[in-house]
């Protein structure tokens, strides 16, 4: 088997999932689903690499373990959270957006998340192929997995006990790494695609293993991540997201900023 062919059965099993995905999405009325779906598929892409690449075993193995663990706890956490009766907001505004197409246009971006899994399923060929074994590497692409897949199961354990409790409706999270950051799940989520790069060094393929985090960084900071989070974060929460905005870092965390009130004598010399 060729290095690549393994993509053309990951896209066709990505293509199928979406397309009953697209079905359930279509019953529910409820496309919150597609997050986790698209999660899975990449803990797939990575075992499927892993067993069928022609690489060293350990690398394979790290790829097995690393990116299926992280896919399957992803998918594990969004499902939950589309099994909630609201529907995401981003899709909301989507579906409102699109009216009497909405069901067609539904199933173009389904499929566009099965093309994005291929694409992200890229960096483990590269683990995959390589037939370097390098002990410091792998040791540094596992501690970096560590670290991030902590830190966002963190933020996000953080951020569903926040919204569990009854008493910070309409309010914004600052607890926690919420404080530091107003997207630290997606910051962890870039700094694991990092561990893949230290996997694949040594690798033929090996710069194909940077379009993980480059393509995570692009998209959470200025596509499908941040702008669409943000955009429903101050339709639902105003004047206190703003505030939180002013004073929180949008991605890499941060010391929080301060914002000045106006003193009395401040007041007393406006004319």
């Amino acid at each position: 088997m060729s290095t690549f062919e393994p993509l053309w059965w990951l896209w066709l099993f990505a293509v199928t999932m979406m397309a009953f995905g697209w079905y359930a999405q279509y019953r529910q009325q409820n496309a919150t689903l597609v997050d986790a779906l698209w999660a899975f598929g990449l803990a797939v892409a990575a075992m499927e690499m892993a067993v069928l690449g022609q690489g060293a075993l350990w690398p394979r193995l790290a790829l097995g373990l690393a990116g299926g663990l992280w896919g399957l706890r992803l998918a594990l956490h969004l499902a939950r959270r589309a099994q909630q009766d609201v529907e995401d907001g981003r899709y909301r505004s989507m579906r409102e957006h699109w009216q009497n197409a909405v069901q067609p246009k539904f199933f173009v971006f389904f499929q566009m998340q099965a093309l994005l899994v291929v694409l992200f399923a890229l960096p483990f060929v590269a683990v995959a192929a390589n037939w370097q074994t390098h002990p410091v590497w792998l040791a540094a692409g596992a501690v970096v997995w560590l670290v991030s897949v902590g830190g966002e199961a963190l933020a996000d354990r953080q951020l569903a006990r926040f919204r569990a409790d009854p008493a910070q409706r309409g309010r914004t999270c600052r607890q926690g790494l919420w404080r530091y950051s107003r997207h630290p799940n997606y910051f962890f989520e870039c700094v694991h695609w990092l561990a893949y790069v230290a996997f694949a060094f040594g690798s033929p393929l090996w710069w194909l293993s940077w379009i993980g985090p480059v393509l995570m960084f692009v998209s959470v900071r200025w596509a499908s991540g941040v702008p669409w989070t943000e955009m429903q974060a101050l339709r639902s929460r105003g004047d206190d997201y703003r505030a939180y905005q002013r004073e929180t870092s949008v991605l890499i965390p941060w010391f929080v900023k301060t914002t000045r009130l106006p003193s009395d004598s401040d007041s007393r010399s406006t004319p």
